[in-house]
């Protein structure tokens, strides 16, 4: 991966190695069931330990988009979040950013300018909230710009693709170009492996990945215990750490410059072993 730094209210942060993005969820029906938290002292005692098992990010989320989910409202959306991130913030402190999993422009900027989140992280690209890209761009926040098609309600109804990685490097680069002409410059990609993908299309997309670094920006890697792992070996979502932990280390050698999981320790393993390594991969 080529290091990469973002910019946090005018304080610098850099990466010079992958990073690790830990998964918290303030929401009863998310895929994963340990990812799950119910009040303030858990998610602040959740987002502590990831920290020191090594994540440089928690991302925060309270609206699931696990396909065929019913999503809350705006405001309960918000609320959710009011209750765990201000708690998050104060545990880990600048030890690490916090990103907002939200597609809702209202939610993202009061969970910016309120809840004193980092990052904004759309599973939508902008193509859920039309006034998405306005705030990011007005916000001056760095932005996770992941790639899918429809809702996550009928998002598989449209994986259709002659070539899986080139529809994704035409899609996310013209949304790189909007954002660019509104002068958003902190921009993170997210290839989107298992939204509007099909199993194969994801294995696919994860080994051409190394071409989305034409689009010249760090990229995120989310397969932690997916479908991707799950129904390829016929296991739960439980049962997917060694699946996962197998993704997570392709992905590596294919340049992935965040790896966003719900087991920090073992990504941050994985990691660990790549930087001993990566000198020596072609």
């Amino acid at each position: 991966m080529q290091a990469f730094t973002l910019n946090i209210r005018g304080k610098l942060y850099r990466y010079d190695e992958p990073a690790v993005m830990g998964i918290i969820n303030a929401t009863p029906d998310s895929f994963y069931g340990a990812s799950r938290v119910s009040g303030a002292g858990v998610a602040a005692g959740r987002a502590a330990a990831m920290v020191a098992d090594g994540a440089k990010f928690i991302d925060v989320g309270a609206c699931s988009t696990r396909p065929g989910s019913a999503p809350p409202t705006a405001e309960e959306e918000y609320e959710r979040l009011a209750a765990v991130v201000p708690a998050i913030r104060e545990a880990i402190g600048d030890k690490a950013l916090i990103s907002i999993d939200t597609y809702r422009a209202d939610v993202a900027r009061k969970a910016i300018e309120e809840l004193g989140a980092d990052i904004i992280n759309d599973v939508a690209g902008g193509l859920l909230d039309k006034d998405m890209f306005d705030t990011v761009a007005e916000l001056q926040v760095p932005y996770i710009l992941m790639h899918m098609r429809g809702t996550p309600q009928d998002m598989q109804e449209y994986a259709k693709y002659d070539d899986v990685t080139a529809a994704v490097l035409a899609e996310l680069g013209e949304r790189l170009g909007q954002l660019s002409m509104m002068g958003v410059n902190d921009v993170i990609v997210d290839p989107g492996f298992g939204f509007a993908k099909t199993l194969e299309q994801n294995y696919e997309l994860l080994g051409h990945m190394d071409l989305l670094h034409l689009l010249h920006r760090p990229l995120l890697v989310g397969v932690s215990r997916k479908s991707m792992a799950t129904r390829l070996l016929g296991i739960t979502a439980d049962d997917a750490l060694e699946a996962t932990t197998a993704l997570n280390t392709l992905a590596l050698t294919r340049g992935a410059a965040i790896l966003r999981v719900h087991d920090v320790k073992a990504a941050a393993h994985a990691v660990a072993v790549y930087n001993a390594t990566a000198k020596w991969l072609n």
